[in-house]
């Protein structure tokens, strides 16, 4: 089975994987890194390609729990899946009102002595059963997403997890910060980031997917990676909402607007394709040299806050 996201993320690519594969660099490259990884759809993509153009691969993220799931799949699988039947046994053999309870037991349940299998399992029957697939956290880390009615939840899927386990090994799981990650690259190598979205509204502004923030000042932080990164050689992608705003804040780099479908709303109305901005720091094959040293050029401005 080929290798695909065993969680449903908020702003996860699946649905784009395609699109930005084929905006990649045509040629191999040493070490494939993804902060801020999520569902991580770029790196399976990569990892069920007939021939694997990385030798290595980084993923990392800043969410405790969700780095926990990724090691446990990676090195436990056997446990995990034990654990998920167990999930998924008892919460099946419910009724309505006996599942709602067990989702808010299990929600509210400490993570701070699990082991990283607990809280990998716990994070997937959380994902498979809360409203709307959403994974959010209020300001202390805590999962604060309300219960899912669902008919026949799936918790889990051993074929996926299986995929997932062979398409890890050998990967460099880490809890980091994205600019640590980056540090590190070299020139031949690769990294795609797929940040909390720039706001484009007062409603549409989530970033609630740990408990550290990702504001204007990471946001900026985050361009100041890009060009650095530009100027070692190293190419990298990012994904970002599609606004005024954020063209001005890369403004000096490559970028492509597309189209993408959102599943996850809590209004059903307002599911649906959005534009999504790609910026790279590196020029396509068909562009000539000289547009893409005009690139180096380029001014940033502050993020609207």
């Amino acid at each position: 089975m080929t290798a695909r996201p065993v969680i449903k993320w908020a702003g996860g690519k699946a649905r784009l994987v395609e699109t930005l594969v084929a905006l990649m660099p045509k040629d191999d490259f040493e070490t494939y890194a993804e902060p801020f990884c999520g569902g991580a759809a770029m790196f399976f993509a990569l990892a069920a390609e007939p021939r694997r153009r990385f030798k290595k691969a980084i993923l990392s993220d800043k969410n405790e729990e969700l780095v926990a799931l990724y090691r446990a799949i990676q090195n436990e699988i056997g446990d995990l899946e034990k654990l998920l039947g167990e999930y998924s046994d008892k919460h099946l053999a419910l009724d309505g009102d006996g599942r709602r309870a067990h989702y808010y037991e299990v929600r509210e349940a400490s993570t701070k002595k699990m082991s990283r299998v607990e809280r990998g399992a716990r994070l997937v029957f959380l994902n498979k059963t809360c409203f709307n697939g959403l994974w959010r956290v209020n300001a202390s880390g805590q999962f604060n997403v309300p219960f899912g009615r669902y008919a026949k939840p799936r918790i889990f899927d051993t074929k996926v997890l299986r995929a997932a386990h062979q398409a890890l090994q050998g990967v460099e799981i880490r809890l980091a910060d994205f600019a640590a990650v980056a540090s590190e690259l070299s020139r031949g190598d690769f990294v795609y980031f797929d940040p909390p979205y720039v706001p484009v509204s007062k409603t549409s502004n989530f970033t609630a997917y740990a408990a550290e923030r990702f504001g204007p000042k990471e946001q900026e932080r985050l361009v100041e990676v890009l060009s650095e990164l530009r100027s070692r050689g190293v190419r990298a992608m990012l994904s970002n909402a599609c606004s005024p705003e954020t063209k001005a804040l890369y403004q000096g780099f490559r970028m492509k607007v597309v189209d993408v479908a959102r599943a996850i709303n809590s209004d059903p109305s307002k599911r649906g394709d959005v534009e999504e901005l790609v910026v790279m720091n590196y020029a396509a094959r068909s562009e000539p040299k000289v547009r893409a040293e005009a690139s180096r050029t380029g001014t940033r401005r502050k993020v609207a806050s």
